[in-house]
């Protein structure tokens, strides 16, 4: 059987595991799992144990054979396309990007410039296709893809350069964009999480533009130390504590380097006028407490933060859209934040900075 034909068969036989009535889901994901006082949910635990039956693992040897996983796993969970979307490619000042438009979006739509997850070494605008198109439909948003360099081919800090000059670039053609140049936010997840945030900071050291908004999936905001989440959930829950040191060798292989505050966020000293945030964890995460934690610091600064421990999920969940329910109720919430959030800063409420 073809690679192909086997991913199908997969994916199809991953859509009739989840239509399965709710007691036989449960049967063949197993016994619940509970730990530090949280019960993970049946939808993460049966995508979980599909995982293991389909061999699908986040890191597979070498960053080739680890993207090509990466795809293939997206083919299995992400779902069918979410429509109606409009989507081209951009060049964002040297840096490639997707755009993508949802229906009914006008010439002064908010844009929210994502950068995709992965470990600054895997991931793809095809990775996180259906994610991008499921935000600009929810958060009723444009959002501009951002294709960064990679690691180990680029290391540290090639993907923050392409992030910084891709958010500037979009703030100084918000016009050819169609989209309010103060209603600008970043987001991601994971290693997108980390530059989203990394970017905010270095708007804030060089005077502005800054992002209106930040949406931050399970961030990495910490390469210097491990917590309690990390020998938690380090193993068997998708992202895993081996995998964590593999993508961190690969990004910034010199340990003393690690510190770098574009690398390290969560060691900014003041994150005083940081933009507002929404900053979203799972639960059953070895990236849990540093994203809480970054969170809190953000608070403790004076920034508007929301907080938000999706305490029942796992890392990676804004990519498992096609599978369950959860994931999507997960994501529908930060959505609605980031939409929120937008409103607010058109607005100009006090105590938000507005890029300009």
């Amino acid at each position: 059987m073809t690679t192909r034909l086997l991913v199908r068969a997969q994916a199809l036989g991953a859509k009739a595991a989840y239509a399965l009535p709710r007691p036989l889901r449960r049967v063949l994901a197993g016994k619940p799992v509970r730990i530090d006082g949280q019960e993970l949910s049946l939808d993460a635990q049966l995508m979980l144990v599909l995982q293991k039956i389909s061999g699908q693992s986040l890191v597979v040897s070498t960053p080739e054979n680890s993207r090509k996983s990466l795809e293939i796993g997206k083919s299995l969970v992400g779902g069918d396309p979410i429509e109606p979307v409009t989507v081209r490619g951009v060049n964002a000042d040297g840096v490639p990007a997707r755009l993508y438009t949802p229906a009914g979006a006008g010439e002064d739509a908010p844009l929210l410039v994502f950068y995709h997850g992965g470990g600054w070494v895997v991931g793809s605008l095809d990775t996180h296709d259906n994610t991008c198109r499921f935000l600009a439909v929810n958060a009723h948003v444009k959002v501009l893809s951002v294709d960064y360099r990679l690691a180990p081919e680029h290391p540290f800090p090639a993907a923050v350069d392409d992030s910084v000059t891709a958010f500037r670039w979009a703030v100084a053609n918000a016009a050819a964009l169609g989209v309010d140049p103060a209603r600008v936010a970043v987001g991601g997840d994971s290693a997108g999480g980390n530059l989203a945030a990394v970017v905010s900071h270095q708007q804030v050291l060089a005077g502005g533009p800054l992002p209106a908004f930040q949406l931050l999936f399970y961030p990495g905001t910490d390469a210097t130390t491990r917590r309690r989440s990390r020998e938690l959930f380090g193993d068997g829950f998708f992202l895993t504590s081996d995998n964590m040191d593999w993508f961190t060798n690969h990004y910034q292989p010199d340990e003393a380097q690690r510190s770098d505050t574009r690398f390290s966020v969560l060691l900014v000293e003041d994150l005083s006028g940081m933009p507002p945030a929404y900053v979203a964890t799972a639960g059953f995460d070895p990236l849990r407490d540093e994203g809480e934690a970054f969170a809190d610091k953000l608070a403790a600064a004076g920034v508007p933060v929301v907080k938000s421990r999706q305490a029942d999920l796992i890392h990676g969940y804004i990519n498992f859209l096609g599978v369950g329910h959860r994931f999507r109720e997960a994501v529908s919430e930060a959505a609605g934040a980031l939409r929120t959030g937008l409103e607010l800063g058109q607005h100009k409420s006090p105590g938000l900075r507005i890029a300009k």
